[in-house]
């Protein structure tokens, strides 16, 4: 049986934010006609991640719609997996990654990116610093591709905030903040209120980021055939894969 994917959103109050993530589903869906898709969220929206695995017959492959590490990642998730579906698949978070690096330029180049802008990638942060370091990456991903510096910043924990970016910045050069959140929310609307020239629409329902989806889920799935076939390296589940390029 094909398994089926459960992807696991953080969840958020704002409507709009919440027709976002059902459009990003329904573009994974698209993507792959006839196979199984359920959105679910780790709190806050519903429906919960923890009422949708025990109703999904089969095997199943949990992809965290998470952009980096962090508390979401490491104990929140795992916690309902083993809870609700002990013997879930579980996919990695999903960046830094090259196909959000394509979603970021287009994004960018949708908000009137300039030549000679300063860009800021504006993400939500948090106290982990693997999940800053991630965002990082993913700041450098961007740099790359602009030819230009990218400065990654945050709107809760992690240094700098999006205001002392911007105000750092903003001295030489107009300040364009690339969206680093895959909906419109308390996050997004932070970004907007920094004081940038221009902030690019967050993620969404962008096909690359739904390509980025299924890949995450045949990483997963590679995962599990390869500790069936090599037993003794089996851990504990579940397995949170590490992001890869």
């Amino acid at each position: 049986m094909t398994p089926a994917l459960v992807l696991a959103a953080h969840g958020t109050r704002s409507p709009a934010g919440q027709r976002t993530l059902a459009a990003l589903a329904e573009t994974v869906r698209r993507a792959r006609p006839g196979r199984r898709v359920e959105l679910s969220h780790l709190e806050i929206s519903a429906p919960l991640l923890a009422e949708v695995l025990p109703a999904v017959a089969g095997p199943v492959v949990v992809v965290p719609l998470l952009l980096a590490g962090g508390y979401h990642v490491h104990i929140d998730l795992p916690a309902v997996i083993a809870r609700s579906r002990p013997d879930a698949m579980v996919a990695g978070r999903l960046g830094p990654h090259r196909l959000l690096t394509s979603a970021l330029v287009r994004k960018l180049a949708r908000a009137g990116l300039r030549a000679d802008d300063a860009v800021v990638l504006g993400a939500a942060g948090s106290s982990d610093p693997a999940a800053l370091a991630d965002v990082r990456a993913a700041a450098h991903r961007l740099g790359v591709r602009l030819a230009r510096p990218v400065t990654a910043a945050f709107a809760s924990a992690g240094a700098p905030s999006l205001e002392e970016a911007v105000e750092r910045l903003g001295s030489a050069a107009r300040v364009v903040i690339a969206s680093y959140v895959l909906a419109p929310g308390f996050f997004h609307d932070r970004l907007t209120a920094a004081g940038a020239g221009a902030v690019s629409e967050p993620l969404g329902a962008d096909p690359d980021v739904a390509s980025l989806i299924w890949h995450r889920y045949e990483e997963a799935l590679h995962d599990r055939r390869a500790t069936a076939r090599h037993p003794r390296q089996r851990h504990a589940r579940p397995t949170l894969r590490p992001a890869t390029p």
